[in-house]
């Protein structure tokens, strides 16, 4: 069993877990979940960098990250740094992330959020939306067809922007639809956790330019950006190389200001 397996069986047990204790209805009571949002994709189109700056903690293939900082300082940085973004890790066990973190980047920052989670369920959709996202990731390896469509168009029913992940040509023939705003290509193998860009520039002619085109994992330094943007990427995740610094807002800043150079 792989790690993304793995994470996905524990992920149901999770949610069904979460469903017991909160029920909908009180999902849809919070007062974050009637709040117009924040599209992702409209700024991306829209900006010179096309960064996504995460909060990430710790991942299964590197351990320890940072966990010094908090939430609200990150999303502040990041806000001030002009990122056109921010992903949230809200996994607890591999990741170290927690709902309560959207909570607290959403009183912090007007940024668009993307709840980055391993979404099974409809109902981690509404908990995005009553935690303050304005941003979902689909991820088509573990999902199938039907589940993308039935997924995204919920999302698209609460004001969700949509983000759907892909890893290779298989995943991305299966899920182009038109309940997508955003399609990533991840960079790492989930299998071998290897990166390489390639993956993103292979796949690139195959996506529709409907679509916002996001390159994802192992985009580290300014070269890597620069050679994706021919290829039409107007979206760049980028997490461990600002989250390992000591200021990721400053870090995020210095990288945005060298990039539009």
């Amino acid at each position: 069993m792989n790690i993304l397996d793995k994470i996905t069986l524990d992920k149901r047990e999770e949610v069904a877990l979460r469903k017991g204790l909160i029920p909908i209805s009180q999902l849809e009571q919070s007062v974050l979940f009637e709040r117009l949002t924040v599209s992702l994709a409209n700024n991306l189109r829209n900006s010179k960098s096309g960064i996504i700056a995460e909060h990430k903690r710790r991942s299964p293939s590197k351990s320890v990250i940072n966990n010094g900082l908090n939430v609200q300082d990150v999303a502040k940085g990041y806000e001030s740094a002009g990122v056109c973004g921010m992903s949230i890790l809200t996994d607890g066990k591999y990741f170290g992330g927690s709902l309560d973190d959207l909570l607290s980047a959403k009183a912090s920052c007007n940024l668009p959020l993307l709840r980055k989670e391993f979404i099974i369920d409809e109902y981690q959709i509404l908990e995005a939306k009553a935690y303050g996202a304005d941003v979902i990731l689909l991820i088509a390896a573990i999902l199938s067809r039907d589940d993308i469509k039935q997924f995204s168009e919920f999302a698209k029913s609460l004001n969700l922007d949509v983000l759907l992940e892909v890893h290779n040509e298989e995943e991305l023939h299966k899920s182009i639809m038109p309940s997508l705003d955003m399609l990533g290509v991840n960079n790492r193998n989930l299998k071998t956790f290897d990166v390489s860009l390639n993956t993103s520039k292979s796949l690139s002619n195959l996506i529709p330019d409907d679509f916002v085109k996001v390159s994802e994992s192992g985009i580290s330094n300014i070269e890597a950006i620069k050679e994706l943007q021919p290829y039409g990427y107007q979206g760049f995740l980028i997490g461990e190389n600002f989250m390992k610094s000591d200021n990721p807002g400053k870090s995020a800043t210095e990288f945005i200001k060298t990039l539009e150079l």
